[in-house]
């Protein structure tokens, strides 16, 4: 079911109607479950009033005329209590949770055990040495790209899409990130899916294939709910995952004093030797890097934080501190303790399924609980995989949401989309793909760091420099279709770096061509936008909630002219072709305008539009990532 443009007639069951009449006020009301305010929560209808009137314009321009009936949104699209606000920006209104729930329910995500097999993968490849070293320095890499993605994430209420939009890729530049994304969803849950159905075949001995689709549909009910399930889930289920996580290692504390001492002379399984190679180095932090889009899946949950305000300064600092960037610490202790764990069961399992996390679990448990290290182990893998693998599934019909809204002009909800995601990493698990661990990821890190890193450089170089506005524009309407700042830099660093990992460059380059991704991105996206004096991030002055506007406060609202419905400022745009205020996702479903807002700016001429509805709350403003 797709979008459509009807009467102005109410959708029984959650679809969008009319915002209240002039004046009204409208409180947060929970949506359907109480999982969070539906779409008309946003703010209150316009004043008759307007601002910056045309000679001869009518005052009430902004609303529709009745030659145009407004848009009405499928059912499930309508209700952002699942929906979530998937493709548009989260409204002050809707951020009702704590600076720490947002930041435990984000850590909550990270507790899958992919970080297990990939530490194990590592070291077994490539030794002790190179795979601390590879370890630790992808760890730092990642930990500093994100840390001015996470701040922008959580200042601006925008998932990932929409800040590589407005930080140097345009809108339609974007679009290519948008599957980028949706891919490291779908290979991590492919990922995450095999050892979880591992886990089943040995507590039970259910057949991995079998196995595969139970992990698959299990996600489903919880993520159609949305946010508020899913902070549930993570809340819950949290003190399980804390004690499975912790007592493998103190059992082995006391079981195996000496392990660690042996395990810092381990020297691999392919014959790489305890010692530094610079080969095995560039090779294992590129496979450590593949995690490096995880910051997205960390926005997610980050575009929910509530405003930050002079009480709340450093509390919020500190969650989205951790929340974003800090996720990889506990990453790499993960992968570092399941090489541990991959090591001391080595001699008992064999190599095969030493890598697969739920036998080195069931080992290192085997001293205390005997018998019922099984049924323990496997408890611990399938609350791990359900946390991240919901995730995964949310995040992944987020991703592909803002792909095919662009390319289609339709949006039928983000729900469907969750189905679209769970097969191809159902077909991906049904390849086996964990047996080309190393090669699949090595290969999508070139991609991934040359995407992330064309961001986290135009967020802290660009904008300190005045190559890139202040702020973050998303919107259509402001956008040109491809800036290229970012997107030029990420196109070239990953084709160069993808070329040298096939070898094209020689035996070095290929061992470190995420370090020619991460470098070139880093150079060339500031290079771009100075040789371009930045003139491809706007494509006309955003004079509603952009600089040219002065000081606004954020929770003000407008109602659009196409859905009649209210949308706080930093989600609206005037547009010439409705003669009035239009929200960001009606501007981007549009396929009649022919784009006319920002071809021709000067022709449109100026945008009548109404005073907004202010509300009765502390002015909320927004600000620069780095403030």
């Amino acid at each position: 079911m797709t979008d459509t443009v009807t009467t102005p007639t109410p959708e029984p069951g959650g679809a969008l109607t009319p915002a209240p009449g002039p004046g009204a006020v409208v409180a947060p009301t929970p949506g359907p479950g109480g999982d969070g305010p539906t779409p008309e929560t946003g703010g209150t209808a316009l004043a008759p009033e307007s601002r910056g009137t045309a000679p001869g314009a009518a005052p009430d321009a902004a609303a529709p005329s009745p030659a145009h009936p407004r848009r009405s949104y499928a059912k499930l699209a309508a209700d952002e209590s699942r929906e979530d606000y998937s493709l548009r920006y989260a409204p002050h209104s809707f951020r009702r949770w704590s600076p720490g729930t947002v930041a435990g329910t984000a850590l909550g995500g990270i507790a899958y055990l992919a970080d297990f097999a990939i530490g194990a993968s590592i070291v077994f490849t490539y030794g002790f040495g190179s795979g601390l070293a590879s370890i630790l320095t992808a760890a730092t890499l990642i930990f500093l790209t994100g840390i001015p993605i996470a701040r922008a994430c959580a200042t601006y209420g925008l998932d990932m899409d929409l800040i590589t939009r407005g930080a140097g890729f345009g809108y339609f530049g974007s679009t290519l990130t948008s599957l980028i994304y949706a891919s490291f969803t779908f290979i991590f849950f492919a990922l995450e899916g095999s050892i979880m159905a591992q886990a089943m075949h040995q507590a039970v001995g259910l057949p991995v294939e079998i196995g595969y689709l139970i992990t698959t549909l299990i996600v489903i009910p919880i993520v159609f709910r949305g946010m508020g399930a899913l902070a549930k889930v993570q809340a819950w289920t949290q003190p399980v995952w804390i004690i499975g996580m912790v007592l493998p290692f103190v059992v082995l504390a006391f079981e195996a004093p000496d392990a660690w001492g042996a395990f810092a002379s381990f020297g691999g399984t392919e014959g790489a030797g305890a010692g530094f190679s610079w080969i095995g180095f560039g090779l294992g932090t590129g496979v450590a890097l593949s995690l490096i889009a995880q910051i997205g899946e960390q926005a997610d949950y980050l575009r929910f934080m509530p405003a930050r305000t002079e009480a709340t300064k450093r509390r919020w600092n500190l969650a989205v501190l951790a929340a974003g960037p800090g996720w990889v610490v506990i990453g790499a202790a993960k992968q570092l303790g399941g090489a541990f764990l991959a090591f001391v069961a080595l001699e008992a399992v064999g190599k095969t399924h030493a890598l697969e996390p739920i036998a080195p679990q069931i080992e290192a448990l085997k001293p205390w609980l005997g018998t019922f290290a099984l049924p323990a182990a496997a408890l611990f893998v399938i609350v791990s995989q359900v946390k991240i693998n919901v995730t995964n599934a949310y995040s992944g019909s987020l991703s592909w949401s803002n792909f095919f809204s662009r390319v289609t002009h339709r949006h039928p909800g983000r729900v469907w989309y969750i189905f679209l995601n769970l097969a191809i990493a159902l077909t991906l698990m049904e390849m086996n793909m964990f047996a080309a661990l190393n090669k699949l990821l090595g290969f999508y890190s070139n991609v991934g760091i040359a995407w992330i890193t064309a961001v986290a450089a135009d967020l802290v170089i660009n904008k300190r420099a005045g190559w890139s506005p202040p702020y973050i524009e998303f919107k259509r309407a402001y956008l040109y279709a491809v800036n290229p700042a970012g997107f030029g830099a990420m196109v070239i660093a990953s084709t160069v770096s993808i070329l040298a990992f096939f070898g094209v460059f020689g035996t070095y380059a290929q061992a470190f061509s995420t370090f020619i991704a991460a470098g070139l991105a880093l150079a060339l996206c500031p290079l771009i936008a100075w040789a371009t004096g930045g003139r491809y991030y706007l494509a006309r002055p955003n004079t509603v909630n952009g600089p040219a506007a002065g000081t606004v406060d954020e929770r003000a609202t407008h109602t659009c002219a196409e859905c009649e419905t209210a949308y706080e400022l930093p989600d609206i745009a005037d547009c010439p072709v409705r003669s009035g205020p239009v929200c960001s996702l009606c501007c981007s479903l549009d396929a009649t305008c022919g784009d006319a807002c920002r071809k021709s700016p000067e022709a449109a001429g100026p945008v009548l539009m109404p005073v907004p509805t202010v509300p009765t709350v502390p002015a909320v403003s927004g600000a620069a990532p780095g403030a």
